[in-house]
């Protein structure tokens, strides 16, 4: 029980540390998850014994470039299919049963895109034609949390396949469906409430959502096996690392970020 609590309580301040900097304004929310990056590639350089300090220089740089010099739509196409590259390759592995040993370069890319890319095209989702759409970025979070907390709630009442036991035995297909349910009906409130998208659009983001965050809970998992680690860091109580907690939101982001620009060319 006190174990619950204090995850509920550090689940409740990271919401609405958040939400606060969601709606302060849009260079806090900027600077917010810059920070966050650069504590996902602390955590993340731990679990794969990367070395030296080149990735954070790297990392940085893309989100000055990204997010402060360039709206460049050829620039930033050619960020989303390195970002989208690199996170088809991590799906290649998690589905590879062998256990693949990553070079010191592979280590480099993976952190500077699956995460660093990450971070930068969620930052960029809610911004459309200069503009900050809040209730956008809002409704993504949200649907996240919804899945993330629907497929524990499920999967420990009514969960018995395991998922994918080999790199998460706890994970139940029970839990992963109600997560799905769930998500997707807050999808569907989110169309009614929250008229940014409209209801089909919800709906279709939210599938793109929960599949490709579980892909990105279950390659963190993943990661953390190979390293022989439970968490990847201890910097939330009763949640683990940074990485532990955003791993799903930084793996779909620029899936999401891709389905809002398929959006932008059918409308």
């Amino acid at each position: 029980m006190k174990e619950v609590l204090r995850r509920l309580l550090t689940g409740v301040v990271f919401v609405l540390l958040i939400l606060s900097a969601v709606f302060l304004s849009s260079d806090a929310y900027d600077f917010l998850f810059m920070v966050f990056g650069l504590a996902c590639l602390y955590e993340y350089k731990r679990l794969v014994l990367l070395k030296g300090y080149y990735i954070f220089l790297g990392y940085l740089t893309l989100w000055w470039v990204f997010i402060y010099v360039t709206r460049d739509p050829y620039l930033i196409q050619t960020l989303l299919l390195l970002t989208l590259a690199v996170n088809v390759g991590l799906i290649v592995y998690l589905l590879t049963p062998q256990q693949k040993e990553f070079n010191t370069l592979q280590k480099y890319l993976i952190g500077l895109f699956y995460l660093g890319g990450g971070c930068i095209f969620l930052t960029m989702i809610p911004y459309q034609d200069d503009f900050f759409a809040k209730y956008l970025i809002m409704g993504i979070f949200i649907m996240i949390w919804v899945n993330d907390s629907f497929a524990y709630l499920v999967g420990k009442t009514l969960g018995k396949h395991k998922l994918y036991p080999a790199v998460s035995p706890k994970k139940t297909i029970e839990g992963s469906m109600g997560g799905l349910v769930f998500t997707l009906t807050a999808a569907f409130l989110l169309g009614k409430y929250a008229p940014v998208l409209n209801t089909t659009q919800w709906l279709i983001l939210a599938g793109v959502v929960v599949v490709t965050g579980g892909f990105g809970d279950l390659i963190e998992s993943k990661l953390k096996r190979a390293a022989g680690v439970k968490d990847s860091g201890a910097i939330l109580p009763g949640h683990g690392g940074m990485l532990d907690r955003l791993d799903s939101l930084v793996f779909a982001a620029p899936f999401a970020y891709l389905t809002l620009i398929i959006y932008q060319y059918v409308s």
